[in-house]
C-alpha cells in the first residue's frame, strides 16, 4: 500500500502549522499512521540547513539560498518522505518545492521554471497527492504573524512587496495545476479552513 503526501503551502502567517497540526490530529483519531515534518529542518540535516538559511546573519546569494533548499529537500525526501510513504504512511510536511518555486522564484527574481526543474530532480520527481494552499494578503498575514511576538527570521523580515510576489505566484502555481492544489481563503476561522481539508483528504482516502 503506497501513503499519502500532503503539504501545505502560503506565505509567512496564514497559518500553515495550525491547520497542519489538527489534519495531524484528526487523521490519527481516524486510525492512520502519520508523519508530520517541515521544510527546511525535517531532518538533523535538514535543521543545520534551515539554521544557514533563516538564522545566519548577513546576505546568502539568492541562487545559494535556492540550492541550499533544494539540498534540503533532497536529502528530506530519500530519507524520510519517500520511506514513509512506502510504508503507507500518511505524510504532512509544511512546506516542499512550491515554496522554492514562489519565494526563490518569483520573490527573488530568480527563473520560476528553472528553480522548479532544480527541486524536482532533488526529489526525483516526487510531487504531493494533495497541497494545501492557504491563500491570504501580505499585509494582513504580516499583522498575524508580528502578533506572535517571536523573532522574525531572514526571509520574514522582507518588505510587503516580496511576499505580495510570491503570493501572487503561489497563485499561479494553483491555477496551473488545479488538480493537486487545494486553495483556501485564509482570512476564514481556524474551524471552518479546517472542515474543507478535512472533506477534501476525505474524498482522498475513500
Amino acid at each position: 500500500m503506497s501513503g499519502l503526501f500532503i503539504t501545505f503551502e502560503g506565505i509567512d502567517g496564514v497559518g500553515k502549522s495550525t491547520q497542519a497540526n489538527l489534519l495531524q490530529q484528526y487523521l490519527e483519531e481516524l486510525g492512520h499512521s502519520v508523519v508530520r515534518t517541515l521544510e527546511p529542518g525535517g531532518t538533523e540535516l535538514g535543521h543545520q540547513i534551515r539554521e544557514l538559511l533563516l538564522h545566519r546573519k548577513g546576505h546568502v546569494a539568492p541562487r545559494s539560498e535556492a540550492l541550499l533548499y533544494a539540498a534540503d529537500r533532497a536529502h528530506h525526501v530519500a530519507t524520510l518522505i519517500r520511506p514513509a510513504l512506502a510504508e503507507g504512511k500518511v505524510v504532512i510536511s509544511d512546506r516542499y518545492l512550491d515554496s522554492s518555486v514562489a519565494y526563490q522564484g518569483a520573490g527573488r527574481a530568480l527563473n520560476q521554471h528553472e528553480v522548479r526543474q532544480i527541486s524536482l530532480w532533488a526529489v526525483d520527481n516526487l510531487l504531493p497527492h494533495l497541497t494545501v494552499l492557504l491563500d491570504l494578503d501580505a499585509a494582513t498575514a504580516r499583522s498575524r504573524r508580528d502578533s506572535t511576538g517571536t523573532e522574525p527570521d531572514r526571509l520574514e523580515r522582507e518588505k510587503l512587496e516580496f511576499f505580495e510576489a510570491t503570493r501572487a505566484a503561489f497563485l499561479e502555481l494553483a491555477g496551473n495545476e488545479p488538480d493537486r492544489f487545494l486553495v483556501i481563503d485564509a482570512s476564514q476561522s481556524v474551524e471552518h479552513m479546517q472542515a474543507q481539508i478535512r472533506h477534501r483528504v476525505n474524498t482522498m482516502l475513500g
